[in-house]
């Protein structure tokens, strides 16, 4: 299976027979070069996929991360204007400290009577911005309440329900009764 040209070329006297022998081996070996160097070449740019599949993802991760932060202070600013458009003034007049659990810790904010009252009764809500405590109507504090409950505290009527087993069943606590 020779080249028909190099036959011509030798028979002309135009070549020798080593140069056709050097021209059939150089043929054949980048070929065989060729071979090899292929996969050195799809292994690099197999890695190089993975890591820009790699980048991709974590830049998604971030991404969301972002975008769930930004959502996050929407809501945050968002409940600080609803708090600061509807908080129940306190004067002067509100010398009684009522205490109240929120994150379970006591905190305390300073009401008059007809305010304390309220609390009790469960028509006021205390909304937390900016580190102090604010009075809200129930209504403002249940939408509070829907975007973030760490910021509200709500009060409802609750049903004393007495256990048979109280040895203290029989007392009532007064209700003017501060802790």
């Amino acid at each position: 299976m020779s080249n028909p040209f190099q036959e011509q070329l030798l028979k002309a006297g135009v070549v020798t027979k080593q140069q056709v022998q050097k021209a059939r081996q150089n043929n054949k070996k980048p070929k065989q070069q060729h071979v090899k160097k292929k996969p050195v070449i799809d292994e690099t740019k197999l890695k190089a996929q993975q890591a820009a599949e790699q980048k991709a993802e974590r830049d998604r991760e971030l991404n969301k991360k972002r975008q769930e932060q930004a959502r996050q202070k929407a809501i945050s600013v968002e409940i600080n204007q609803l708090i600061s458009n509807h908080l129940i003034k306190r004067g002067d007049d509100c010398e009684i400290v009522y205490n109240f659990e929120h994150a379970n810790k006591v905190k305390r904010i300073y009401v008059n009577d007809e305010l304390k009252q309220k609390i009790i009764k469960g028509s006021l809500g205390i909304a937390r911005i900016e580190g102090r405590y604010e009075l809200v109507p129930k209504a403002i504090a249940e939408k509070i309440q829907q975007r973030n409950e760490k910021r509200v505290v709500l009060f409802t009527e609750e049903e004393n329900s007495i256990d048979k087993d109280d040895p203290y069943a029989d007392y009532q606590i007064p209700d003017d009764l501060t802790w």
